[in-house]
């Protein structure tokens, strides 16, 4: 069998008899629909209204970990996890760290904050992939299948029990993936005329059809898109994440991405991509403003009130919002007295409201509203 698009051909591997599909080397130019056009400007627009906001906010980095906290719930739900915003929170500051849904969020969370921490030292790698691929699967589900290493076997996609023979996509045989990446990472990293958008859904289609690894190649390759954004000059701050959108949108999701290689026809996949970024940009900025709107609310609450220590803790809400005094007196530098003091206040003012004491009688607090817009269309589940 010999099936061949613009993107590859399923053929069947020699001496194997299997089916597998083998990716053409990533294109340099492309032509796109003018629909697709239309969907790339209104994409630009809407990323470059959310660059721009990010760059005037008065601290942006107040909103990245509400912003990778989403991001890191959708992914990981994408790949059948079901936990919540509020017990992963919870795990952080000593509660149930044991539940297998929880870990890999968690290990979602490292890996991009050390992926973005090494963008400063390593160039846009299979050695950057590597690094956060072996955080991923540190001690959870999928720890045995060689965390942070190509893998050296077929993999294979498709539904529970399905073999090589049924499977629904079957990528390309290890022996061709040092080419296929190599190939990869020269595209991601090369300035060529194609806009920045379209190389972007590119590299992701491409990363999910090499599929490198033998698990996590749905949540490294989503986390990829951001990275590429920001070394292109393209987002100042990590304020777009795309697996909200791809949650909410799973099935079509898969099946643009396999009906690109099936058919060689790029431009759908484009435009849910392109959709994808619009309607995130535009969700992030507006999510940005109302988050900004929360502090700025709780800010002047205490400022005539309390002392500076009051004020850095509004900032250390957004960040964590379900805390302890643990938290408070480490983040903040204060005694433990002081940090209930502080904690009790807001509880008073119903900025926090006080949870079941957790682990070894700890008092645990949450902020309700910051909960509740960072959660906003997740669909959180309790």
């Amino acid at each position: 069998m010999n099936d061949s698009t613009r993107f590859g051909q399923a053929r069947t591997v020699p001496f194997k008899g299997y089916i597998a599909f083998h990716p053409n080397p990533m294109p340099e130019t492309l032509d796109i629909s003018p629909s697709t056009v239309l969907r790339l400007t209104e994409a630009e627009a809407a990323l470059g209204r959310l660059n721009g906001a990010g760059r005037l906010l008065p601290n942006p980095h107040l909103l990245i970990r509400p912003y990778m906290l989403r991001e890191a719930i959708a992914s990981t739900r994408i790949e059948g996890t079901r936990a919540s915003l509020a017990g992963v929170l919870e795990a952080e500051v000593g509660g149930n760290t044991h539940d297998p849904d929880i870990e890999e969020v968690v290990n979602y969370i490292r890996a991009m904050e050390q992926g973005l921490s090494l963008l400063d030292k390593l160039p846009f790698s299979v050695r950057l992939i590597k690094a956060m691929h072996a955080i991923l699967l540190e001690g959870v589900r999928g720890r045995e299948r060689q965390p942070g290493e190509i893998r050296r076997t077929q993999n294979w996609i498709g539904p529970p029990g399905c073999t090589l023979e049924t499977a629904s996509f079957v990528p390309p045989p290890h022996d061709e993936l040092g080419d296929l990446l190599a190939d990869w990472e020269r595209f991601a990293n090369t300035n060529t005329t194609m806009p920045v958008l379209i190389q972007s859904a590119l590299m992701h289609y491409q990363f999910e059809t090499i599929h490198p690894f033998l698990d996590g190649n749905g949540r490294v390759g989503r986390l990829l898109i951001v990275f590429h954004l920001i070394l292109q000059n393209r987002l100042s701050s990590p304020l777009l994440y795309l697996s909200p959108y791809f949650e909410r949108h799973r099935e079509t999701y898969y099946d643009l991405l396999q009906s690109t290689r099936q058919t060689g026809e790029a431009d759908p996949w484009f435009d849910f991509f392109l959709t994808g970024v619009e309607e995130q940009a535009s969700d992030a900025v507006t999510r940005s403003e109302r988050l900004v709107d929360l502090r700025e609310r709780y800010r002047s609450k205490v400022f005539d009130t309390t002392r500076g220590s009051a004020v850095a803790l509004v900032d250390v809400l957004f960040a964590q919002p379900v805390l302890t005094a643990a938290t408070v007196e480490t983040m903040l530098d204060v005694s433990r007295p002081s940090a209930l003091r502080l904690l009790d206040r807001f509880v008073d003012m119903g900025v926090l409201s006080e949870m079941e004491a957790g682990p070894r009688r700890q008092r645990r607090f949450r902020a309700p509203e910051i909960l509740a817009l960072v959660t906003e269309g997740i669909d959180d589940p309790v």
